[in-house]
């Protein structure tokens, strides 16, 4: 089963970190990274711009609405994500749960949802 994990980080704690404390911070990850690959667990994984660069859209009315920013005033935003392969929930959460960043921050694990359903979006 497919697993989205979204990395959920306050950019003010990683522009806080020392070089040295970012190195170690990116080397865990890419290492990590690297494991996932090379278990066939890791399907793609991407860390993202800063929040500053993100733009909101929204159609309402068929009018469309853009926003500078996150749609939600939050301290932690979408950092990046990874896609796994898992057997089950409690697998992807221990995957999730060695990410490195997920000290700093916290790791959102949603199960892909295989097509869209004809009776409804969300049951």
């Amino acid at each position: 089963m497919k697993y989205l994990c979204l990395a959920y980080e306050e950019e003010r704690t990683l522009n806080a970190l020392s070089k040295d404390e970012w190195e170690v911070l990116r080397g865990e990850t890419l290492g990590y990274v690297e494991e996932l690959r090379k278990s066939g667990h890791l399907i793609a994984a991407e860390p993202l711009q800063s929040v500053r660069t993100a733009t909101t859209v929204r159609v309402r009315n068929d009018k469309l609405s853009i926003t500078d920013g996150p749609f939600a005033e939050t301290k932690e935003t979408l950092g990046g994500f990874f896609l796994i392969s898992a057997t089950d929930l409690n697998e992807a959460i221990k995957i999730a749960s060695k990410w490195p960043s997920a000290r700093l921050g916290s790791i959102e694990v949603r199960p892909i949802e295989e097509g869209l359903p004809e009776e409804r979006r969300y049951s």
